[in-house]
C-alpha cells in the first residue's frame, strides 16, 4: 500500500466557554482545516498529502495550531490567510514558513526521554 508522503494535523479542539487556554476551534480552526484539504486536493495532492482534522495538540497558546508530519514542524496562530503560503512555500516548495512557526522552546510538550514524575 502507498503510504501518504506528508500529514498535516490542523486542531478543532473544542474547550467548555471560560476556559482560561481557549481553544483552537473559537479561533477560526475549521475553515483552516477544511481550507487546507480543499486547496491540496486542487492543486494535486490527493492521496499524497493528508490533511487531517484532530483534538488537542497541548498548544493551546497558539491556536489553532497546524502540525506537519513526518518533519515536525509546528505552526502556530494560523489563519485561513495563511493556508495557501504553507501550501506553495512548505508543500510545494520544500521551505518552512518560519513566521507561522511555534518555537522548539515554547512547545508544550516533554524532551525526549523525559516522563513525567
Amino acid at each position: 500500500m502507498a503510504k501518504f508522503q506528508l500529514h498535516l494535523f490542523t486542531c478543532v479542539n473544542t474547550r467548555e466557554d471560560g476556559d482560561a487556554r481557549g481553544c483552537c476551534s473559537a479561533r477560526g480552526a475549521g475553515e483552516v482545516a477544511t481550507d487546507l484539504k480543499r486547496k491540496l486536493y486542487a492543486r494535486g495532492f490527493k492521496r499524497v498529502v493528508r490533511a487531517n482534522k484532530c483534538q488537542c495538540l497541548d498548544q493551546c497558546a497558539f491556536g489553532p495550531v497546524v502540525v506537519v508530519y513526518p518533519e515536525g514542524v509546528w505552526y502556530g496562530k494560523v489563519t485561513p490567510e495563511d493556508v495557501d503560503e504553507i501550501i506553495e512555500k512548505h508543500i510545494e516548495g520544500g521551505e518552512v514558513v518560519e513566521r507561522l512557526v511555534i518555537p522548539e522552546d515554547q512547545l508544550t510538550g516533554l524532551e525526549n526521554g523525559t516522563q513525567n514524575s
